[in-house]
């Protein structure tokens, strides 16, 4: 079926999405729109999309603003003052458009794919709404905003030179172990001197999260977050389930990943700065130079080339549109995302690339977030256009996989081929034990309200003690492996945000071992459920790429095996 939807001229053609002033007459021209029949209810439905769509990607360059310049005072401004002005504004008056859609007469003559899961989605956010909740979330946001403010102002002097600390990580690779020593202890002094600072933000967060989950009527945070993140597919105690799976059947191999760099290395015991370097004292793998921001970008466009040439023209488009920022630098924020540019329809990534082989794999990872977006774009309703992101997380993963084998456009030897596989794959065993812990994390924290610092330190310590492989020597630095927690930008920013990369990575395996079984067939079906979009159930998405929605041990284990036989196939 087609996806053109009714055109719409909803919009003046001077729209300044900045202003609520001009937002509110167009909300109220919805709320009063006399609609007597389905089709006329499908216009006011790609009216108001179109609305949205415009006043989202206000919003989403606001964020990318304040993300690649976090020192930026009007940026910040800007940002804020969407957050304040805008947001809280909107929320009141799309509760009441979801409501007046709801009841509609003509609702059941909406038959066109997609319907069907948007009212399913909307029901839930008009269930959960409360006017109260506004202010409560609008301050969340700003105390996100501080985190990322905190974190991006985290710099070290090494050597004469000043570091962001994703810009120091690139000496953990190094050989020369007194080295690597400095560097993680300078950049563990840095974090533990915001310690107590992060403490406080998040305990502000989880009083306010607790605020806003008692005010919609749940019991708790968690039995709120997973209505609102519209989890219809599986309940709490799957994920908990899915973590003792990891524990029985990663952990182990994780303890002889450990024990075999242990060995390797030639020492008593693993420290924390042992654990990416190469444990044969190679050089390690730098796949460009860290300025080279160009030859990264053409060096990746060629690995989705040879995964598929329309992915490579796809990729290209990116940088001839300036949707990349990439480099790390001072006052930008950690990590990497890609955000949705709705009514450009255009997918923007971010990064902070230091010249690491983890580069490659962020960028491929972020890579297939931006072809998932631009095969449903042409969904022309906005809400029903993004897959749940247990399915985004299988686009990301998946590409991380498949690009695996031609990790040869950016090292000339088969040595260094397999050892950048090898750090893929071994990634695969070590990322799931990660994924339980901090999902466990959330869980226990969010159902014990009321909890102390201590008590959530404590608790901290239990899962890591628990999903680690108790191989790595911390003495001496206790405090640094008590607050590792904070690291995680997910527990700040979109709490209950983690456990879909555990339960997509079961889909990527999946794709990723059709692939090599048939290509052709396999890339053809990932691309097939991209171009779904939100228009399906979660299962579905699954089935259309050829995989299971299943995160059981009977699932989890033979894939695993799968990646364990591969890495027992690599050259060491």
């Amino acid at each position: 079926m087609s996806n053109a939807g009714p055109a719409s001229t909803f919009l003046p053609a001077d729209f300044d999405p900045s202003d609520f002033a001009n937002i509110e007459p167009l909300l109220k021209a919805l709320n009063e729109r006399q609609v007597g029949s389905a089709e006329e209810l499908r216009q006011w439905v790609a009216d108001l999309s179109a609305l949205v769509e415009r006043i989202d990607e206000y919003g989403s360059l606001r964020y990318i603003d304040v993300s690649c310049h976090t020192e930026d005072d009007e940026k910040e401004k800007a940002y804020l003052d969407f957050v304040r002005d805008v947001e809280p504004r909107l929320k009141p008056w799309l509760f009441e458009l979801q409501e007046m859609y709801l009841a509609s007469p003509h609702l059941d003559g909406l038959e066109e794919p997609g319907f069907d899961v948007m009212n399913r989605e909307w029901r839930a956010d008009v269930e959960i709404y409360r006017d109260q909740n506004v202010p409560l979330q609008t301050r969340v946001t700003e105390q996100t905003n501080e985190y990322g403010k905190i974190s991006g102002a985290m710099t070290v002097e090494f050597r004469g030179e000043t570091y962001t600390l994703q810009q120091l990580s690139r000496f953990l690779e190094e050989p020369d172990r007194e080295m690597r020593r400095e560097v993680w202890e300078l950049a563990a002094r840095r974090r533990l001197e915001d310690r107590e600072k992060l403490d406080e933000l998040f305990n502000q967060m989880l009083e306010l999260r607790g605020r806003i989950a008692a005010n919609a009527g749940f019991e708790d945070f968690r039995q709120y977050t997973w209505m609102a993140k519209k989890r219809f597919d599986y309940e709490p105690t799957d994920c908990l389930r899915f973590g003792e799976a990891i524990e029985r059947v990663c952990v182990p191999l994780l303890k002889d990943l450990d024990e075999r760099q242990k060995g390797q290395l030639g020492v008593d015991a693993l420290r924390p700065w042992d654990g990416a370097v190469d444990p044969k004292g190679r050089p390690p793998l730098r796949p460009f130079a860290q300025d080279d921001i160009e030859g990264f970008v053409s060096g990746v466009e060629t690995m989705f080339g040879r995964i598929s040439p329309d992915l490579a023209k796809q990729f290209r488009s990116l940088s001839e549109h300036g949707d990349l920022d990439l480099e790390s630098r001072r006052g930008k924020r950690p990590g990497g995302f890609q955000a949705s540019l709705e009514a450009s329809r255009r997918p923007f990534i971010f990064m902070n690339a230091a010249g690491l082989q983890g580069d490659v794999d962020t960028m491929l990872h972020e890579g297939g977030h931006a072809f998932h977006y631009l095969a449903s774009r042409d969904q022309w309703n906005l809400f029903t256009r993004h897959a749940p992101m247990e399915f985004c997380e299988v686009a990301s993963m998946a590409m991380e996989l498949l690009g695996c084998d031609h990790y040869g456009v950016f090292y000339e030897s088969e040595e260094d081929r397999a050892r950048a596989k090898r750090q893929q794959l071994e990634g695969v065993i070590r990322k799931l034990p990660w994924i339980a812990t901090i999902d466990g994390f959330q869980h226990w924290i969010y159902t014990h309200p009321g909890h102390t610092t201590e008590q959530r330190t404590g608790q901290w310590l239990s899962l890591l003690d628990r999903f680690s492989s108790g191989v790595s020597d911390w003495s001496g630095h206790e405090a640094a492996r008590a607050a590792l927690w904070q690291r995680q930008l997910h527990l700040f920013h979109v709490p209950f945000y983690y456990i879909e990369y555990g339960i997509a990575q079961l889909g990527a395996l999946q794709v990723w071992r059709n692939y090599k079984a048939d290509p052709e067939k396999a890339l053809s079906q990932l691309l097939e459920a991209f171009a779904l979009g939100g228009t399906r159930p979660l299962p579905e998405l699954f089935e259309t790429a050829g995989v299971r929605f299943e995160f059981s041990e009977g699932m989890l284990r033979p894939l695993i095996e799968a990646v364990a036989e591969e890495l027992e196939q690599l050259p060491d």
